[in-house]
């Protein structure tokens, strides 16, 4: 293929994924630790809990320049993140001429991850941005030792330093990689390059004086608190994960890549030592690393930088292919961008996250934001105008600090404080909340994300926040996309000073359908069994959902020992949780997928609607006059 026509499908190709970002920016409910950027963007610092400061200064930025909208938020990011395949072409043309240069950067389009990278405002977007500079700089020092190539480094490796933590592993495959070049070892000779080294180094101290001060909390918890640091074979999940997010012609070719540095590495043209040393590291070794790491957050974006290091050194074995082979690279390739940002496109439109809502591709961190904080909204407008607001984790409050553009919202204690690595900044900013002490007889509206507990912690959740607030009144629930997502909230009256609050709480409801199973068959006369409590004033009736349409109703007469027992009621709530009823004619609603779900009715007078789950809704033509009544 001519040059000229690979720089055309490169450039008409950029095009194309900068403007789908750019839509996309527009239209995707912010993700959850984007809103936290944006709440570090309004206090400025060299350092936070979770990170360096660059990422929040580039929120900041962003905000500058376009307001506090989520859009404006990520539009630094875009333009960072669309500079990567660029530098790919840059670094490759050097060592392989111009041809090759605009393969490389095609690929880089293509590879799903790198194609849409910096559409969200996230750290690995300036840590890549760093990776790649830093390479093109030391491909640079390697062919001649320059002022600008050590400028360059410097830059590079400081701008890495202030993105992530996790750079120092990118140092780590470069250092790797100068080791194996004989270039690269003549460049560690050069006093120059080891004071290019000393200015990019300089820029760790911010972090180190920050974990000094904080008992070491940033450091912990990137490489010790989260990491389980025992073998764990969910890492055997890594190369599948890759292969998927890669395809799989491009996985094998930058595989082959790989191998081929290491054959080469003895040649005169340095890019295949450096890169056999760099991608060893930065591909194999995280997944070696993945046995003993973070299983439980998102990591198979962590070797992307190997990745697009490796499309460097790729044009040369692709050249080796076949046209056919090459053909289906590209368009495995592009297929999978094309699959990726569909479903970013679903999560971005209400209409697709609904539809996403019945299975496991269901993105929660993509959902809900805009519904809870048009809701707070309209709560906040119904309450006096001193009213304080109270998130139970800082997800929510940061979601909350983005849309309503307010500073002054309050986090109580929750576990994912800690699990993130965000409780110590919190309570740097002194928003840590402790409950009705701190509210000085104002009024409280106190909005709880029940979603973000597994379903066997919710009942501790439910009665540490009423030991915090001195009670709670019947919660107005909010269910999002079928409760997928789930938020609670409650108004608060003043409370008075000294009071602790009641000996008895009454908290909100659990319930679970265990007939028919998620996704599982229905059909009129089948039963639907389940259990349903509410500690404190229990639960008087229940009905039975089916999209959103009562169908029948139901009160928890059977007694369920197991329900008490797992969790740990005592025998003043009573045992008879369970419920069953045949399950009616619904006249006028065809057969396919519907929700089912129940609504529950506290003797306390609340009512609350519980989750729904998909089921395959089988009618048989039966018609039923009402609402069918429980057995």
């Amino acid at each position: 293929m001519r040059t000229g026509s690979m720089r055309v499908k490169f450039i008409a190709l950029w095009c194309v994924l900068l403007l789908a970002k750019l839509l996309l920016a527009a239209t995707l409910q912010p993700f959850g630790d984007e809103a936290f950027y944006a709440w570090e963007a309004r206090h400025p610092a060299w350092v936070y809990s979770d990170l360096p400061g660059l990422t929040a200064w580039m929120a900041w930025l962003g905000a500058q320049l376009g307001g506090g909208g989520v859009f404006a938020l990520r539009l630094p990011f875009i333009l960072l993140g669309s500079l990567l395949p660029w530098l790919v072409v840059r670094i490759t043309r050097r060592w392989f001429g111009s041809e090759a240069g605009w393969q490389a950067g095609m690929l880089a389009l293509l590879m799903p991850l790198g194609g849409m990278m910096g559409l969200l405002a996230l750290p690995d977007v300036p840590m890549l941005f760093a990776a790649l500079l830093c390479l093109d700089a030391i491909g640079m020092l390697m062919r001649r030792l320059t002022p600008l190539g050590l400028l360059q480094l410097a830059l590079a490796l400081a701008i890495g330093a202030l993105a992530h933590y996790r750079f120092a592993l990118v140092v780590l495959a470069g250092a790797a990689g100068l080791a194996c070049a004989p270039a690269g070892r003549a460049l560690l000779r050069q006093p120059m390059v080891w004071a290019a080294l000393a200015v990019g180094a300089l820029a760790w101290v911010p972090v180190l004086a920050w974990n000094l001060a904080h008992a070491g909390a940033g450091l912990g918890f990137q490489f010790v608190d989260r990491h389980p640091w025992q073998p764990q074979w969910r890492g055997l999940w890594w190369p599948l994960v890759q292969v998927l997010l890669l395809t799989p012609p491009l996985m094998w070719l930058l595989g082959q890549a790989l191998v081929e540095s290491w054959r080469r590495r003895r040649q005169a043209e340095p890019a295949w030592p450096l890169m056999a040393g760099l991608g060893a590291v930065a591909v194999p070794g995280f997944f070696l690393f993945g046995f003993f790491t973070d299983a439980e957050r998102i990591t198979f974006h962590w070797p992307l930088a190997g990745w697009l290091a490796l499309c460097c050194v790729a044009p040369p074995v692709l050249a080796r292919w076949r046209p056919g082979a090459r053909r289906l690279l590209h368009a495995a390739a592009a297929l999978g961008l094309a699959l990726l940002m569909g479903y970013l496109a679903l999560l971005a439109a209400p209409q697709g996250r609904a539809w996403l809502a019945g299975g496991p591709a269901y993105a929660d961190n993509f959902s809900g934001w805009n519904e809870i904080a048009g809701a707070v909204r309209e709560d906040l407008q119904a309450m006096p105008p001193d009213t304080v607001l109270v998130a139970d984790n800082f997800m929510l409050a940061a979601q909350l600090r983005l849309a309503l553009q307010r500073d002054d919202i309050r986090v109580l204690p929750h576990p994912i404080n800690e699990k993130h690595g965000r409780a110590v900044q919190l309570a740097d900013w002194g928003q840590v909340d402790e409950g009705a002490a701190d509210w000085r007889g104002r009024s409280v509206l106190v909005v709880v994300e029940d979603t973000a507990r597994p379903l066997r912690q919710r009942l501790a959740g439910y009665r540490e926040l009423c030991q915090r607030t001195g009670g709670l009144p019947a919660p107005q629930v909010l269910n999002v996309d079928q409760g997928r997502k789930r938020f609670l909230r409650f108004a608060l009256l003043p409370a008075a000073d000294g009071d602790e609050g009641p000996d008895d709480c009454v908290l909100p409801a659990l319930a679970w359908l265990e007939a028919p199973v998620r996704g599982g068959r229905l059909s009129p006369g089948d039963p639907v069994r389940g259990w349903a409590l509410k500690p404190g004033s229990g639960v008087a009736r229940i009905e039975v959902l089916l999209d959103g349409q009562v169908v029948a109703r139901v009160e928890p007469a059977l007694a369920r020992p197991d329900v008490a027992n797992y969790w740990s009621l005592d025998a003043g709530d009573g045992d008879r949780f369970g419920f069953v009823l045949d399950m009616p004619a619904v006249p006028g609603r065809p057969a396919g997928r519907a929700w089912l779900g129940l609504r529950l009715h506290g003797r306390d007078g609340g009512s609350e609607t519980w989750p729904a789950q998909p089921v395959d809704w089988r009618p048989s033509g039966q018609a039923e006059t009402g609402p069918a009544q429980g057995r």
